[in-house]
């Protein structure tokens, strides 16, 4: 037995000590790669000692956040484990969003120090950000009200510095991560190290020990931070990527002779339509994991049939609940759902009044595990919104989905509950529509949203992206309203060059609804 074998044993770890023991053990191996090199697991240790004693020495306290602000690379993975290691909560938050809501967001969280690169300095040059600034190139201005920023490297404690060590209890914060949110300033969700370990210790027959894992989506992103911490926890290597393009992901695959991948559904769809696909070697892919969006049966079929390897669909959330699992592999009939409940999670379906529903009957999802977050940053009213309790006091959160159970317990998602569509007093599931919209052979992708109409309340109207210049919007609306039942015909489509899309493929319904109806900011 190794130390991090007899630490992956327990029932708790922490993956700085995880990370302590495979640089002890496997020191020489690749622990993170990216566009300009890479770094061995003694390298990381080394550098997220330096980071916790720098921390330590400028007096910031367990518990504080540390926010991160910049494309991916080893130097942001391995801030944001040093100060994970020092007690510290690591807060990244999205680049893309407007640099109004990027300084919100850091205010928000009370970080005292904020780590930008060149060009998200430049691009907060003219916010007023008190933090403290550290910065990952020299070539990046301090946004205004900063002070006198300082490089990153030049703060960092000496090489040969090691912080004194933290007591690190389960439930103390891992993480903050803020949600996408469309109006004021996103919540901070807050994961603690209990959830990270659950993330970790269900991937024990993975293969992460020895994988290659190919990321490219954000590091800011929890449906990243689910395959890029358990590849670490359990001593295998990341290969990070800056922006993804379907040619360049497999390149790089073949190059690394990457085992393990997360990808969102619209990457594989972009993958997958590349026309020299198969003449890529991907035969050590061993296991590829996808979530965040609705997969659609056909193309996790494609994916089966030509990817080598385990596909696996995870459905949950950042807040956490529970998640579910489907081994598209093993269970090529159940496709059009999203798996089972994990070994420890449990899922209930409820009504609008928060009672349980019937078997078979449709509800929104509630769920628990040992993977919830501990709340809201700082927002105890969205917290308790947020939550469901059952007779026996039991917590679950309130997923914000609509489904049902098969026969076999298998989940079926309909749609986001606020995505629902109620037209004349009857119920619409935008999916039902999108789900016949995009088999048309002119259609190359396509959204349902609600919009408002004085003779039914809402109504259903489409928007797709057309395969060709050539493609009739009206024919295509005529031929999806013969497949439809009276209630669910569309009443308008429009056309569009590409939907928009948060970085991690979700659709941005909001956006579609205020380009139509002219609010757009």
């Amino acid at each position: 037995m190794t130390i991090a074998s007899d630490l992956l044993a327990t029932d708790f770890a922490t993956l700085p000590d995880l990370i302590r023991a495979h640089a002890r053990e496997r020191g020489s191996s690749t622990a993170i790669a990216d566009s300009q090199g890479s770094i061995d697991y003694a390298t990381l240790d080394r550098t997220m000692d330096r980071v916790a004693a720098a921390l330590q020495r400028d007096g910031i306290a367990a518990g504080q956040a540390i926010a991160i602000v910049a494309a991916p690379s080893t130097s942001y993975l391995s801030v944001f484990l040093g100060a994970v290691r020092a007690g510290c909560v690591a807060t990244p938050i999205a680049p893309s969003a407007t640099p109004a809501a990027i300084a919100a967001m850091i205010a928000d969280s009370g970080a005292p120090i904020v780590v930008l690169d060149e060009v998200m300095a430049q691009a907060l040059a003219d916010e007023r950000v008190t933090a403290r600034i550290l910065l990952l190139s020299d070539a990046s201005p301090a946004p205004e009200g900063a002070g006198d920023a300082e490089l990153l490297e030049s703060w960092l404690a000496p090489d040969a510095a090691r912080p004194t060590p933290v007591a690190i209890a389960p439930g103390d914060a891992f993480n903050i991560i803020y949600s996408s949110g469309t109006t004021g300033t996103p919540k901070g969700i807050v994961q603690s190290h209990a959830m990270r370990w659950a993330h970790i210790a269900r991937n024990s027959a993975a293969g992460f020990d020895t994988a290659v894992t190919m990321i490219a989506t954000p590091l800011y992103s929890n449906t990243t931070l689910v395959s890029v911490l358990p590849t670490l926890g359990w001593g295998g290597s990341v290969v990070l990527m800056g922006k993804f393009d379907a040619r360049g992901y497999l390149t790089l695959a073949e190059r690394y002779r990457a085992t393990h991948t997360m990808l969102v559904p619209v990457q594989y769809q972009r993958i997958m339509a590349l026309p020299d696909f198969d003449a890529f070697d991907l035969s050590a892919f061993r296991f590829k994991t996808s979530t965040s969006a609705p997969f659609s049966a056909a193309l996790k079929a494609d994916v089966v049939a030509r990817w080598p390897g385990l596909l696996v669909e995870f459905y949950g959330m950042t807040e956490g609940g529970a998640s579910c699992a489907l081994n598209a592999t093993a269970h090529p009939t159940k496709l059009h759902s999203v798996g089972q409940p994990m070994p420890g999670h449990e899922i209930r379906l409820i009504d609008d009044d928060g009672v349980e529903v019937p078997p078979g009957e449709m509800g929104e999802v509630v769920g628990r595990s040992p993977a919830m977050m501990n709340g809201y940053h700082g927002r105890s009213a969205a917290t308790r919104d947020a939550e469901w309790y059952d007779a026996e006091g039991n917590r679950y959160i309130r997923h914000g989905d609509v489904g049902r159970f098969d026969e076999d317990g298998f989940l079926i998602l309909m749609d986001r509950k606020k995505d629902l569509i109620i037209s004349g007093g009857f119920n619409i599931y935008p999916s039902d529509l999108e789900a016949v919209l995009s088999t048309h052979p002119d259609v190359a992708d396509c959204a349902v949203i609600g919009m408002p109409s004085e003779a039914w309340g809402e109504t259903p109207v489409a928007i797709i992206v057309p395969r060709s210049p050539e493609a009739n919007p009206a024919d295509i609306m005529a031929w999806t309203n013969a497949q439809l039942g009276k209630t669910q015909r569309l009443s308008g489509i429009h056309s569009v060059s590409e939907l928009p899309r948060s970085a991690i493929g979700k659709v941005l319904k909001r956006e579609l609804r205020d380009s139509l109806t002219g609010t757009a900011a």
